[in-house]
C-alpha cells in the first residue's frame, strides 16, 4: 500500500469519526489522535515521484483535508463552548456559597497615625 493511499484512507476515518455523533468525547477524541499520529506517519513517508493515480488521490485529499478542517474546528468550539459553561458554572456556585467575597472596598480610610 503507498503513503498516499494510506493517507487517504486515514483522512477517510478521521472524517468518519468526527462526524459520528453517537461516540461520547473522550473515544472521539483518542480515535483522532491515532488517526492523527497515522496521517502524521503515513505524511512522513510520501516521496516523489508519484503515479498518476496518486496524483489524483492527492488532488481529493486537498479536499478532504479541508473538510476534515473544518470539522476539527468545530469540535473545538465545542469544547471551548463547553469549558466557557463549565467556568460561568463554577463562577456562580463560588458566588452563592460566599456571596460577599467579591465586593469591592471602596472608600476605605487608612489611618496615618501608630
Amino acid at each position: 500500500m503507498s503513503s498516499v493511499l494510506s493517507f487517504h484512507d486515514a483522512t477517510l476515518e478521521l472524517i468518519a469519526v468526527l462526524e459520528n455523533q453517537q461516540l461520547d468525547r473522550d473515544t472521539k477524541i483518542s480515535g483522532i489522535q491515532t488517526l492523527l499520529e497515522k496521517r502524521q506517519q503515513a505524511m512522513a513517508n510520501m516521496a516523489p515521484p508519484y503515479s498518476d493515480a496518486e496524483k489524483e488521490l492527492g488532488a481529493k485529499l486537498l479536499q478532504l483535508n479541508e473538510k476534515a478542517t473544518q470539522l476539527m474546528k468545530r469540535e473545538k468550539l465545542f469544547i471551548q463552548k463547553d469549558i466557557k459553561d463549565l467556568s460561568i458554572k463554577k463562577e456562580s456556585s463560588n458566588k452563592y456559597i460566599n456571596p460577599y467575597q467579591s465586593m469591592a472596598t471602596d472608600g476605605m480610610f487608612y489611618d496615618k497615625r501608630k
